[in-house]
């Protein structure tokens, strides 16, 4: 059973996703009064001013009574030289756009009851439109009318806001911390296992460990993943929620196994009692409801951005630390088949599937962010609010994303040498310090990227280089490459007698 909730999770987590959003503020005064509310647009297609003193104002009339898929029942001389807000409805965004052009509207603002989402057409409608066009929230202009009641003016407008944000700072520093914090707890645990076998040297497997040692097991497993993203694009509705019950489980047991070893560390007193003849500990009873009581606390508040980041990441953390303790690869052999296959896996799924969608969006984009109507996101990635984002965040809290996968696949790397380096006795850890530090100088170069492009990477296309690369210099410079691919010390010890 942990095994398939391991595989299903690990499924899903394997994107780096930084949204760039497209919304700007609405500014509505009269003579008394003013409020800003958020719209979203699509810069690409009908630009508006970055500065609030540069940007245009226009009186505002009221058509929500209409869709403006056409021009019938409105009145020109109503409309013209002002700024209109109408209902979304069926019709194209353009088809609304070029209805109110030839009405000598020069701004349109759609209201949506719906998700806003960035308004596009095909690229030949894009020329067509010449007047600024963008989406409100129906509910912030029904507030706008009980605030100004008439007499309305607007100034659309989109402030510019510094790319490199504390967030990215944060978000590093997280892998980081939890990458180097797994590494080192798996070696400690390979320690344990070899210094309780006596001096034979091979090391006791532990019943709830998985040991990935099959080239072909690896395939078979990268194969399902693809099967399962696959399943989750076009049942998204259904599956997220049972990814989501998932990830309560596993991540409660998982914080459960994180705090429990910190306890054992410090030699807390576990004040253990017997009721027929079963044992039971106190501490484990605690521990145990208040790991289950983040989870539900989680689960049931998972989308109030304000603060349930904060629960979303300290659950993660520790699910990325037990995944890292508990599933071994148990030779560099499996660690090259099992990254390289899973890079293919994300450049594929990122860069290539938009060919074969219908709406030219890649398939692991869509899973990442979730279909418009559904407002469930996947709880497989850290997030950090985006301090810096004013205008974003009057729609509601923009974060800086990374995909636990980000953060596992690499880290299952680091483990691998932090194990190795116990194998060989390398007082200085020699392989687990230069895999953190190639997986560090990755990570900067994936936020480079993504700043220098202004668009979302796809982190293990750099950190899978970084790191095996890396490793096989280590190994290959202080003569080891031998043992180092061959992994563990059954194997490790037949290639010393040859």
């Amino acid at each position: 059973m942990e095994r398939a909730v391991r595989f299903i999770i690990l499924s899903v987590v394997f994107y780096v996703s930084q949204i760039n959003c497209q919304e700007a503020i609405l500014h509505i005064s009269n003579e008394r009064t003013n409020r800003e509310y958020c719209i979203v647009y699509n810069q690409s297609w009908t630009p508006v001013s970055q500065t609030f003193d540069k940007a245009t104002q226009y009186p505002l009339v009221n058509m929500t009574s209409t869709v403006l898929c056409d021009t019938s029942g409105v009145i020109p001389a109503v409309v013209k030289g002002k700024a209109l807000v109408v209902m979304r409805g069926d019709c194209d965004f353009s088809q609304k756009a070029q209805v109110a052009q030839s009405l000598g509207a020069t701004t349109l603002l759609i209201a949506s009851k719906t998700l806003l989402i960035t308004p596009s057409a095909n690229d030949s409608e894009y020329a067509k439109v010449t007047i600024p066009l963008a989406l409100m929230r129906y509910r912030d202009f029904i507030e706008a009318q009980q605030v100004f009641s008439e007499g309305m003016q607007v100034k659309l407008y989109a402030p510019t806001y510094p790319k490199i944000d504390v967030s990215l700072v944060v978000m590093l520093l997280i892998a980081m911390v939890t990458v180097t914090l797994g590494g080192f707890w798996s070696g400690a645990c390979e320690r344990d296992r070899m210094n309780g076998d006596g001096d034979r040297g091979e090391s006791k497997a532990d019943p709830k460990e998985l040991f990935l040692y099959s080239p072909l097991k690896v395939v078979i497993f990268v194969v399902l993943m693809c099967g399962m993203l696959v399943l989750m694009y076009y049942f998204y509705n259904v599956m997220v929620y049972f990814i989501i019950v998932i990830f309560c489980l596993a991540s409660a047991s998982a914080l459960f196994s994180c705090i429990d070893a910190v306890m054992e560390i410090l030699s807390c007193p576990s004040g253990s009692f017997s009721i027929k003849s079963c044992n039971f500990s106190v501490r484990s009873l605690i521990l145990a409801a208040v790991c289950i009581s983040i989870a539900v606390v989680w689960g049931v508040y998972r989308n109030e951005d304000r603060w349930i980041w904060i629960l979303q990441d300290l659950l993660g953390v520790a699910f990325c630390l037990n995944f890292m303790r508990t599933v071994s690869l148990s030779n560099f052999k499996i660690c090259v088949i099992l990254l390289s296959l899973l890079l293919l896996y994300d450049v594929f799924f990122v860069f290539i599937t938009p060919f074969f969608t219908k709406n030219g969006v890649s398939i692991m984009v869509q899973v990442a962010l979730g279909p418009e109507a559904s407002g469930e996101k996947l709880p497989v990635v850290m997030r950090v609010p985006r301090f810096s984002a004013w205008a974003q965040n009057l729609c509601g809290m923009q974060f800086s994303i990374l995909g636990y996968g980000d953060i596992i696949i690499p880290g299952l790397l680091v483990a691998y040498c932090s194990r190795f380096d116990v194998w060989v006795n390398s007082s200085k850890k020699v392989y687990f310090i230069s895999c953190c530090i190639a997986y560090l100088l990755g990570m900067i170069v994936t936020f480079a990227v993504m700043l220098l492009s202004g668009m979302g990477q796809p982190a293990l296309l750099y950190l899978v280089p970084f790191t095996l690369i890396t490793s096989a210099v280590v190994a290959g410079c202080r003569g080891e490459m031998r043992l180092f691919w061959a992994g563990t010390t059954y194997m490790r010890e037949e290639l010393m007698a040859t």
